[in-house]
């Protein structure tokens, strides 16, 4: 039998109103890894916009207390800026007050970070870093982070169960596992993991098609909806595409959707654990959505090796009327 958590409980790991109701209705979780990609599924395909400003908001300023009105929420925070607080100085403080002063005056929101196990030298850095980004890329960034800030609560809120620890008093072995569990949750918010060793036994089943897209409208700084998207693989005589050369009938259709009112894409794909390595396009109407910008249409050309099949692949688009940016996402 699974692990059952009320709301508050996740409530306290991402203070997002929405995103603890629909965590609570997809509990119980028979282990760790389960609660964390039902989390990853929730937080970037099943809440708005508006949810995650409410998750934003409840953080403090790095380098502060939190204000929490979640009393584990305030202690969760206080120990992942221990390492900030024990390096800094007065000067260094004054100078990240200022960068966050900045840096709220920008983006409007607070900078966000996953701080656990970080310097204050190393945080500023890194706001130093992010600074110039555009709204809407530090927006998905800043959404990015929240989400390592929640596996790594999810953690300490699995390992810190009643019945959890009960059970690991009395098997030491599944008390190793456990504690092993949150070191390693821990160390990958600190240094990336290297992807390509992810192996079939290791991959959850998956909630959603393996490439997903969604579109931001810089412009008009909200999702770009009623975009038309289509899904193509290269399946031409040649290993790859050519750069110059004809590419008729080399792509194979995939699969089309629309984009709904966030600017995320439908399903492009089946579900299936398993994506088939190849090269891959993804198209974007541009043209019909922004009939007086500069791009009739936007194609983004990528490729997924056999050692990444296992992963998942989001290809958001940027968007303007004369500029688009893109990026791998999670």
């Amino acid at each position: 039998m699974g692990l059952q958590f009320k709301e508050e409980e996740f409530f306290a790991c991402c203070e997002s109103t929405k995103f603890g109701k629909e965590m609570a209705k997809a509990s119980p979780f028979s282990s760790l890894d389960e609660a964390v990609t039902a989390a990853r599924e929730i937080w970037f395909n099943q809440v708005d916009v508006n949810a995650w400003l409410q998750a934003f908001s409840a953080h403090p300023q790095i380098g502060h207390s939190s204000s929490s009105s979640n009393a584990t929420s305030a202690q969760w925070s206080k120990g992942e800026q221990a390492t900030a607080f024990a390096t800094a100085t007065n000067s260094s403080l004054q100078e990240l007050s200022e960068w966050n002063a900045k840096y709220r005056q920008k983006f409007g929101f607070v900078f966000l970070i996953c701080a656990s196990g970080k310097s204050t030298d190393g945080i500023l850095t890194e706001l130093k870093k992010r600074y110039p980004n555009r709204p809407i890329a530090e927006f998905e960034i800043a959404a990015q982070e929240q989400m390592k800030i929640t596996e790594l609560r999810l953690a300490k809120l699995f390992s810190t169960k009643e019945n959890v620890t009960s059970t690991c008093n009395k098997n030491p072995t599944l008390a190793k596992k456990v504690e092993d569990r949150v070191s390693v949750i821990g160390a990958h918010l600190t240094a990336a993991s290297d992807a390509s060793s992810v192996k079939k036994s290791q991959a959850p089943p998956r909630t959603r098609p393996p490439i997903t897209s969604h579109v931001l409208d810089v412009s008009r700084g909200s999702p770009g909806a009623g975009i038309e998207v289509c899904l193509e693989m290269w399946k031409g005589p040649q290993p790859r595409p050519m750069f110059g050369e004809s590419d008729a009938g080399g792509w194979v259709f995939q699969g089309s959707s629309t984009t709904d009112n966030d600017g995320r894409s439908g399903q492009l794909m089946s579900i299936a654990d398993a994506v088939n390595p190849g090269i891959y396009r993804i198209n974007f109407n541009t043209g019909k959505y922004c009939p007086g910008g500069f791009f009739p249409y936007v194609s983004i050309v990528f490729e997924i090796r056999e050692s990444q099949k296992w992963e998942h692949f989001h290809v958001p688009l940027l968007l303007s009327p004369f500029s688009f940016t893109t990026y791998r996402g999670s």
